[in-house]
């Protein structure tokens, strides 16, 4: 007991808390969107799968695109500052996509202008997020800081799954998507003052922003354990876009009674995610990579195989939640292993390297989905793609860094001495 008081005073910390709160509403308004959008789409006049799947492929080509350059902007920036344009940049998206679908406009280049916004929004957030947080938390609680801001982001995303399928039910899409634009236009709005106290971001002044990407990409590639699970990331992303956010919405409408019933299998996926985060919390394994992507292999397959075999629906909700429970224990120790491996003033280039290969080829499976289901059916279809996602996590395995890495105390650890910050930031939390 005491020792799950001492990691809940992390929140009493200064700034920790206010960070805490900021990423939990934005991912509150985040987890609206997914549900609001496939089915909305899917609503329109003329709205089909093919058309969800360019949609969502605007949205993530430009998030893959801009990541390199978000990730030299906040190595460069003040980070929140890169954050809050994020944010204010989503707002803008989903508040266009909602009054598109709210107005029956089913026109293609009108919807991935909106979705492009997104994109461009995530791809500057994403890796200023990542370096802000050793800003706020000490080096030798990162672990269990990152554990603790998912626990927030998970309930987040059990809320909003929930109420963006009833809303969605009820109301349409465009009522749920208002609603993510709302939530983004408050956490940029309500912007809380923070006082960094750790300086792990600053730099010399370097030439420009293209050496800073290839100083980035140099820390990137010198790490096997670092490259060959982003390799491994970017098909396993491509194989659960294409099941996850088309093929899954298009049964669930066909076969499993539409968004509200889809909702609760992502709200499934979120439980898992909380359970995860006390396991995260608390676990220290002395290999932090091998036995998560072990988990990650045998859950993640699990509720598309069962989709894809036409199971009922309270299987692959029953599914779904070890499959979220594997992506948060995996993604806090892979998230702090990056923190605690590689150099502070690089670490938000090269988080950006890691986006970028994780997600490079989710567009790809996004844009075939459309096109695998009119030929096969989406059944097969998302039997496959769970098939594939196990044979890849397994090929991850053969790389010898990946079984054997342990952290670097000497870098990170509890011994290491933060040098403390004095100016204070203005500070806006995204996801």
């Amino acid at each position: 007991m005491n020792s799950w008081r001492k990691d809940l005073s992390l929140l009493r910390e200064p700034g920790v808390g206010l960070l805490f709160a900021g990423r939990t509403l934005n991912t509150l308004g985040m987890s609206f969107a997914p549900v609001a959008l496939s089915f909305g789409i899917l609503g329109l006049p003329g709205g089909s799968a093919s058309l969800l799947s360019i949609v969502l492929a605007a949205e993530s080509i430009p998030l893959v695109l801009f990541l390199l350059v978000g990730g030299a902007l906040a190595d460069r920036l003040p980070r929140q500052r890169v954050i809050m344009a994020s944010q204010v940049l989503a707002s803008v998206s989903y508040t266009a996509l909602a009054s598109l679908i709210a107005l029956g406009v089913a026109n293609a280049y009108a919807l991935c202008a909106a979705a492009v916004l997104s994109g461009v929004g995530a791809a500057m957030g994403f890796p200023a997020f990542t370096g802000l947080i050793p800003q706020i938390v000490a080096p030798d609680r990162l672990q269990t800081g990152n554990a603790l801001l998912s626990f927030g982001a998970a309930v987040a995303r059990i809320a909003g799954v929930v109420a963006g399928g009833v809303v969605t039910a009820v109301i349409g899409g465009a009522g749920g998507l208002g609603v993510s634009a709302l939530m983004y236009a408050l956490t940029a709005a309500t912007a809380v003052r923070l006082h960094p106290r750790y300086n792990t971001g600053a730099r010399d002044v370097v030439p420009g922003l293209v050496s800073d990407m290839k100083g980035g990409w140099r820390e990137f590639v010198s790490r096997e354990w670092l490259w060959v699970v982003v390799a491994a990331w970017s098909l396993l992303n491509m194989c659960f876009n294409a099941a996850h956010a088309v093929l899954g919405p298009v049964i669930a409408k066909e076969r499993l009674g539409g968004a509200e019933p889809w909702s609760w299998v992502l709200a499934a996926e979120s439980v898992g995610e909380v359970i995860a985060v006390f396991v995260a919390m608390r676990w220290r394994p002395r290999h932090p990579l091998l036995k998560p992507l072990i988990i990650t292999m045998i859950a993640m397959p699990a509720p598309f195989t069962m989709l894809g075999l036409s199971a009922p629906l309270w299987a692959i909700i029953v599914a779904s939640a070890p499959m979220g429970l594997a992506f948060m224990v995996f993604d806090v120790m892979w998230t702090t292993t990056m923190q605690r491996e590689v150099p502070p003033e690089a670490l938000s280039r090269v988080s950006s390297f890691d986006a970028m290969g994780s997600f490079m080829l989710g567009p790809v499976g996004l844009l075939i989905a459309g096109p695998l289901a009119a030929h096969v059916g989406a059944a097969p279809a998302t039997f496959g793609c769970g098939v594939l996602m196990f044979l890849i996590a397994g090929v991850a395995l053969f790389s010898r860094d990946v079984r054997t890495l342990e952290w670097s105390e000497a870098t990170s650890g509890p011994d290491r001495t933060p040098e403390l910050v004095s100016t204070p930031v203005e500070v806006t939390v995204s996801a």
